[in-house]
C-alpha cells in the first residue's frame, strides 16, 4: 500500500482556514455602509416620521403648509400651534413675529435675536440664513405679509445624520457585533471540528482488540488527518501482517521442534541399547569410563528433548492440566525419595525439613512432580560443588511456601554442564499456570526456590 505523499492544498485544512479569513476580509469594509443601508431601510418601512421629518423639503414644505393653514388666526392660535410643532420637531428652534414686527413667541432658540424686528431686521436675518447653518424656513401666516412670518431652524449635521448616518448607532454597533460573532462562531466551529477528529483518532489509538493492536478507522477526508488517518490504518495493516507471520513462524518452529524430538528419540534408544550391550563385553577401564560418558550424555540429551518436547506444548497451551487439591509435601516426600539414589551417588547431603502436617495446594500432581525433578535436575548438573539440597518449608507473605535450595555458586555462575536454561523456564511456565509464584533467592552461597499460591 502505498501513502499519498502530501495532501493537496484545496483539500488541507489550511485551505480552509485561509477561505474563512479572505470571507472575513472581504465582509468586513461592508459591515458599516451595509449596516447603515438597513437601518435606514427599517426606518423607512418601520419608522417614517421618525427618520424623514427633518429632510430639507419635507420640513419645507410642511412648514410653509402650517403657516398656510394659520391665516387669519389669532396670536394665541398662532402660540398653540407653535408649541404643538415644537412637539413634533423636538429638535429644531422656532419663533414667529407678529405684524408689528414684535417678537411674540420663540421655542428652542440660543441665539440672541431682536425682540422688535425692523424691515432691515427681516432682510439681514433672511439673507443670513439662506444656504447657512442652521437650515432655516421662513414662512409668511397666511401667505401673507401683513400677517407676520414664523421661523423654523435645525442644524444641518442633525439633517444629514438622521437621513444618511444616523446619530442612534446602537443598531450598528449590534449589527457589527453580530457580524464579529459570526466570525468567531465559524472559527471556533472549524477548529472544534478539527478537535474532535483527533479526540476520536485518540481514542481509536489507545482502544486494542484481543491481539493488542488497535482498530482501524474510517476515513471521510482527505485533508492532514485524513492523510494521518491513513498512515495509522497502514501502520495496523503492517502490525496484522506481522503478527500472521510471527505466529506462522511460532507455529512452524514448535512443529518443528515437536517433529525433532519425536525423530530423535529413536537413535537415542538404539544408543543407549548399544551401551547397554557393551556393558556385557569385557573392557578396559578407559573403555568403560567412555561407555559410562556415552550413557551420561545420552540422558542428558533425551532430557534435553523432553525439556524441549514440553515447553512447547506449555507455550502453545497443549500440555495437559488437571488441577485438584493435593498434598504438594507428600509429593516432595516423594521426588526426593526417588532422587535419593542420584544425589547419593553424586555425594550431596540431603536436608529434608517438612513437617509432618498436610499442606494443600490446588496443583496438578504431575506438573508439581515435573517441577521438582528440573529443579533437582538443575541442582546436579549447576550446584553440583555444593553437594548440599534442601527441601523445607517456610512463611513467606503471609503464606507456607515449599523451599528448594542448595549451596552451589549462584545461578548468575559459569557452569560447564550450562544449557539455555529451559529447565528453568518451563519451571517458570508451569508455576504461572498453576496459579502458583515463585522467589528466587541467589548468590554465590547458593540459591532458594521459593513457591506458594498466589494471595
Amino acid at each position: 500500500m502505498k501513502l499519498a505523499a502530501k495532501t493537496k492544498f484545496r483539500n488541507s485544512l489550511l485551505a480552509r482556514y485561509v477561505f474563512i479569513i479572505l470571507i472575513a476580509l472581504c465582509i468586513w469594509p461592508l459591515v458599516f455602509p451595509v449596516g447603515s443601508l438597513i437601518y435606514y431601510v427599517q426606518s423607512q418601512l418601520f419608522y417614517p416620521e421618525e427618520f424623514n421629518i427633518y429632510d430639507s423639503r419635507n420640513l419645507e414644505k410642511a412648514w410653509h403648509q402650517e403657516a398656510k393653514d394659520l391665516d387669519k388666526a389669532a396670536a394665541d392660535a398662532v402660540d398653540a400651534k407653535l408649541r404643538a410643532l415644537k412637539e413634533q420637531y423636538p429638535r429644531a428652534s422656532m419663533f414667529w413675529v407678529d405684524a408689528s414686527g414684535r417678537l411674540r413667541l420663540k421655542l428652542g432658540v440660543t441665539v440672541a435675536i431682536p425682540e422688535q424686528w425692523t424691515m432691515a431686521d427681516s432682510m439681514q436675518f433672511m439673507k443670513s440664513s439662506y444656504g447657512g447653518d442652521p437650515f432655516t424656513v421662513v414662512a409668511f401666516i397666511g401667505q401673507d405679509p401683513n400677517q407676520g412670518f414664523m421661523v423654523v431652524q435645525i442644524p444641518r449635521h442633525m439633517m444629514e445624520s438622521e437621513v444618511i448616518y444616523p446619530s442612534n448607532e446602537r443598531f450598528l454597533t449590534v449589527f457589527m457585533l453580530s457580524v464579529f460573532s459570526f466570525f468567531l462562531f465559524t472559527s471556533w466551529l472549524f477548529f472544534a471540528r478539527i478537535r474532535k477528529r483527533l479526540l476520536r483518532f485518540q481514542i481509536a489509538m489507545t482502544e486494542t482488540d484481543e491481539s493488542g493492536i488497535p482498530q482501524p478507522i474510517a476515513v471521510k477526508r482527505v485533508d492532514e488527518i485524513g492523510q494521518l488517518g491513513l498512515a495509522f490504518n497502514y501502520m495496523i495493516d503492517q502490525l496484522n501482517s506481522a503478527r500472521r507471520r510471527e505466529q506462522e513462524e511460532e507455529a512452524l518452529r514448535k512443529q518443528l521442534i515437536a517433529n525433532l524430538s519425536h525423530d530423535l528419540r529413536t537413535p537415542l534408544t538404539t544408543i543407549r541399547g548399544h551401551a547397554y550391550s557393551l556393558r556385557k563385553e569385557a573392557l578396559t577401564p578407559k573403555g568403560k569410563q567412555s561407555l559410562d560418558l556415552i550413557e551420561s550424555k545420552v540422558d542428558n540429551v533425551a532430557q534435553l528433548i523432553e525439556n524441549l518436547m514440553s515447553y512447547t506444548l506449555l507455550s502453545a497451551g497443549k500440555y495437559p492440566l488437571r488441577t485438584a487439591r493435593t498434598d504438594v509435601l507428600r509429593l516432595c516426600r516423594t521426588s526426593v525419595a526417588s532422587w535419593y539414589p542420584v544425589f547419593e551417588k553424586e555425594g550431596f547431603d540431603v536436608d529434608v525439613r517438612l513437617p509432618e502436617a498436610a499442606l494443600y495446594w490446588n496443583v496438578d500432581p504431575q506438573w508439581f512432580t515435573r517441577i521438582l525433578d528440573n529443579l533437582f535436575q538443575n541442582i546436579v548438573r549447576h550446584a553440583n560443588s555444593g553437594k548440599y539440597v534442601c527441601v523445607r518449608t517456610e512463611e513467606r507473605h503471609g503464606t507456607t511456601a515449599v523451599v528448594i535450595a542448595d549451596k552451589g555458586p549462584g545461578i548468575h555462575a559459569e557452569s560447564d554442564n550450562k544449557g539455555a536454561g529451559i529447565g528453568l523456564t518451563i519451571v517458570a511456565l508451569m508455576i504461572k499456570d498453576l496459579s502458583l509464584k515463585q522467589d528466587i533467592v541467589s548468590s554465590c552461597d547458593g540459591t532458594a526456590i521459593y513457591m506458594y499460591p498466589k494471595i
